[in-house]
């Protein structure tokens, strides 16, 4: 778990570089002006989207160009969107695919449920058991749409549900989880491989993989 933490403060210190350039973000016409800067830094950042949900139609470009794909998230509805129909439908055929989601099982210990808790505070809607129905709703979809798919790989993980990444072996897009807002809403990263930030993202990826375990099918009614 210390490597794990670790990185995520590694995370966040470069991450606070990046969103020092807030009032660029969600600009195209400014997009050159962060990659100029990025090129000085090393950090590899060349957008900021002023939402996550703004990236889709880039990532959807993104992995019509990858040779392998790599998702960390923490609900998993861009999965289950037009941007990755491609990739589950075979029209996209990377040499991998590898996903991560949230355990969606109940126990003592899960990391699932101190962000519902976050979530539950700002948004009146949730209950305590939405999102994780919602984690498991995912699941279940991606189970039924990959299963013929012998280059996709869906695990489940139970640590902080701190940021979401969606990572080629371009570029990646990363999203910290604030605890005051949906990750939908938050400012999302693009940085671009070699690149300091492309690195943390993989990082994050890899650390999660580690610990992760092969995602299991929901337990019936």
């Amino acid at each position: 778990m210390t490597p794990f933490l670790l990185g995520i403060v590694s995370s966040l210190a470069a991450s606070t570089i990046a969103l020092g350039l807030g009032l660029l973000r969600g600009s195209r016409p400014l997009w050159w002006l962060i990659a100029w800067c990025s090129s000085f830094t090393g950090t590899g950042l060349r957008r900021v989207y002023r939402h996550q949900s703004s990236a889709e139609q880039d990532i959807a470009r993104d992995l019509g160009r990858a040779r392998w794909i790599k998702v960390l998230a923490g609900r998993g509805n861009v999965l289950t969107r037009e941007a990755f129909s491609p990739v589950w439908s075979g029209e996209l055929s990377p040499d991998s695919v590898q996903v991560l989601l949230p355990d969606s099982r109940t126990r003592a210990d899960s990391w699932l449920d101190r962000r519902s808790y976050d979530v539950e505070r700002f948004d009146a809607g949730y209950t305590p058991n939405l999102l994780r129905n919602q984690v498991r709703t995912n699941l279940e979809y991606l189970a039924h749409v990959t299963s013929t798919q012998s280059n996709v790989e869906l695990r489940e993980f139970n640590l902080p549900n701190t940021c979401r990444v969606i990572a080629t072996d371009r570029a990646a897009f990363l999203t910290f989880y604030s605890s005051s807002t949906h990750g939908r809403n938050s400012p999302c990263l693009y940085v671009r491989a070699p690149g300091l930030l492309y690195s943390i993202a993989l990082q994050q990826f890899d650390i999660a993989w580690i610990h992760s375990f092969p995602a299991r099918p929901a337990p019936q009614a």
